[in-house]
């Protein structure tokens, strides 16, 4: 059979990028089609202009089809935002054959399931950390095992219904249906985290435009998530008011000269730039605004430091953070964030890529790659049934889907 051929729609603050892809024998992803807009309407990861964020999807769902020449019907499509919330609970079932079995697993997990949701919360992931069979934890996969009693404990993520309501609509006014959402981290991290680093314990940090979204992982498993309503839209808001400028100018220079080390910059490096109210251009000193780039900066990972020792993983980390999203190409910022965090930190992008890849190697668009590459994953097991939260187990190779079901489920 040909691999399947999967969609990822990546919706964030300042773009919407639409990647259509397929698995390549040699384990190298083909991009068939990539459509990449301008975002309209989305602020920290939410919608607050319907209209026109439908319009931005649409035309980043348009580009795709005509880059790929495939008409698009389902997609997987990244969430973020202040609004995602994150609890744990713990599952217990006892085993009814004395074998553990995947209906056990299903039970287990659903007795987890079973908390008090908000009406107004939608569950996206439900994310098992490990088991526990008669008292022995630290267990990855129970099936195939003897045992009475069989616990799991679940990482339980959820995001504003209205919220996520609102994305599904955006899309759907497309043509397109929503498959799954997926949080920005976690589609990150299947595009720029190793095995080792997944086992070693590591934080995947994606700086966007307007969210900072990290999770912990810890053995292979996800052991907390964390949004912070902060991104690299407000460096470029503190440039624009520090040096008078209109925003997107300070977005432009912030790509062109911005550094996070003033102290790498010379002082008497100057550039020119055309000011408010002036047609004339003004001169501007490059190790100022690297002052300001790096008073947000750090103020920025000193908020990440809070959340992280908050966490209590914070000495379970040996492979530190790896970094990426579109802020992550500020110059010097891995070496701030060091600084700061006193652990190792890299810059993380997507690799292994084929096809139209001219733009999405950049840490930009490691959500984009992810989206894609979570999909795959999920179609190995069953596309039907478990890209679309179902769980009987019915037809499933359990030896195939270990390794999946140890990293997460939907």
């Amino acid at each position: 059979m040909s691999a399947p051929i999967v969609v990822g729609i990546d919706i964030g603050t300042t773009k919407v990028c639409t990647v259509v892809a397929r698995m390549e024998n040699d384990g190298r992803v083909r991009v068939l089609g990539v459509g990449i807009e301008p975002a309209q309407g989305i602020r920290k990861g939410t919608v607050v202009d319907i209209n026109a964020a439908t319009r931005a999807i649409a035309h980043s769902i348009d580009k795709a089809e005509r880059s790929s020449g495939l008409e698009i019907t389902s997609a997987l499509v990244s969430v973020a935002g202040s609004h995602v919330e994150s609890i744990n609970n713990r599952g217990v079932v006892g085993v009814s054959n004395q074998v553990i079995d995947h209906q056990d697993v299903e039970r287990a997990m659903d007795n987890a399931r079973a908390v008090n949701i908000p009406h107004n919360r939608e569950v996206v992931h439900v994310i098992q950390r490990d088991f526990t069979v008669d008292g022995q934890d630290g267990i990855s996969m129970p099936i195939g095992m003897h045992g009475y009693r069989l616990e799991v404990e679940a990482h339980i993520i959820t995001a504003a219904a209205s919220t996520v309501d609102n994305l599904r609509q955006c899309v759907a006014e497309s043509g397109v249906s929503v498959s799954q959402f997926v949080l920005n981290p976690l589609a990150s991290a299947e595009a720029v985290l190793t095995e080792e680093e997944r086992n070693m314990g590591v934080i995947i940090c994606d700086i966007g435009g307007g969210t900072t979204d990290m999770a912990i992982m810890i053995e292979g498993e996800v052991w907390h998530t964390m949004v912070l309503p902060v991104g690299g839209n407000h460096v470029t808001s503190d440039i624009a008011h520090g040096l008078r400028l209109p925003f997107s100018q300070a977005e432009e220079i912030k790509i062109r000269y911005g550094h996070c080390l003033p102290a790498e910059v010379a002082r008497d490096e100057n550039f020119r730039v055309k000011s408010f109210g002036s047609e004339e251009q003004v001169i501007l000193n490059r190790h100022e605004m690297s002052q300001i780039i790096e008073d947000r900066v750090e103020e920025i990972f000193n908020l990440m430091l809070q959340e992280i020792k908050r966490s209590g993983f914070d000495g379970l980390l040996p492979a530190g953070m790896v970094i990426t999203g579109g802020t992550s190409a500020l110059k010097g910022l891995p070496d701030l964030a060091r600084n700061v965090l006193q652990m190792p930190v890299r810059l993380g992008h997507p690799a292994n890529l084929t096809g139209m890849v001219d733009k999405l190697q950049s840490p930009a668009y490691s959500t984009s790659v992810g989206l894609v590459l979570w999909a795959m994953l999920m179609s190995e097991v069953d596309p039907q049934r478990h890209i679309q939260n179902n769980h009987d187990g019915q037809g499933v190779d359990w030896d195939r889907v270990k390794d999946l079901f140890k990293r997460f489920l939907p």
